[in-house]
């Protein structure tokens, strides 16, 4: 691979779907290749294919929009050495960018500028053994950290680690997302009410507006 080129799978101009940014108009560079397989993913179609595109190139396309924010996001984009330059590049046109990460690659290098989106995969996942920890010690308060709730025991254990290790001391938001048609959105809007926690619950907004649309 050329020190300045990516494999991109997609770059779309939409609405941020979760997370801090949710509901604003956001640019996807949406990078291919995964090596985690969660059994809820639902972005198969970026584990492989794609275009190479060079650096200046995809900054071209996403500058084309005017945009204001970019969340650069995969597959795992981090399985790209040049995610690192990418993303430095973006935070120089003065845009707000934000990474979406599995968790299971190391983070330390990522431009402080940039909002890291980070998972702790849950044993629901099929990929908790995945969790890079160290990663905690780079977020920062700009950060957020996701946990994608598969059922009753994804909840009790993700509140374990919340409290275990104090993650909402950590980032500016924890996130609670009930996994796509596996768990009923009310129930954890109720156990986190019940449980006072210090989290934000998310439903994914891309989901309930294009639901009937490949990538969504």
């Amino acid at each position: 691979m050329s020190v300045s080129q990516l494999r991109i799978t997609e770059i779309f101009y939409s609405l941020q779907g979760e997370a801090r940014t949710i509901g604003l108009p956001t640019v996807f560079v949406r990078l291919t290749g995964c090596p985690l397989r969660c059994q809820y993913c639902d972005t198969e179609y970026a584990f492989s294919g794609g275009e190479m595109r060079s650096l200046q190139q995809i900054l071209d396309q996403v500058n084309s929009y005017s945009p204001r924010y970019v969340t650069v996001t995969g597959g795992e984009p981090l399985a790209q050495p040049n995610c690192i330059p990418l993303l430095s590049q973006l935070c120089d046109l003065g845009l707000e960018v934000s990474l979406e990460t599995s968790g299971a690659l190391d983070v330390s290098e990522v431009d402080s500028r940039v909002s890291i989106v980070l998972d702790l995969k849950t044993p629901g996942s099929g990929e908790m053994h995945r969790n890079l920890y160290s990663n905690l010690e780079h977020l920062k308060p700009k950060d957020q950290i996701k946990f994608v709730i598969c059922g009753r025991q994804d909840y009790q254990w993700a509140k374990m680690q919340l409290s275990q290790l104090k993650l909402d001391l950590l980032v500016g938001d924890v996130l609670f997302s009930p996994s796509h048609q596996a768990i009923e959105p009310a129930d954890l809007a109720n156990w986190i009410v019940e449980d006072n926690l210090p989290v934000r619950f998310q439903l994914q907004l891309h989901k309930i507006l294009w639901a009937d649309q490949p990538g969504y």
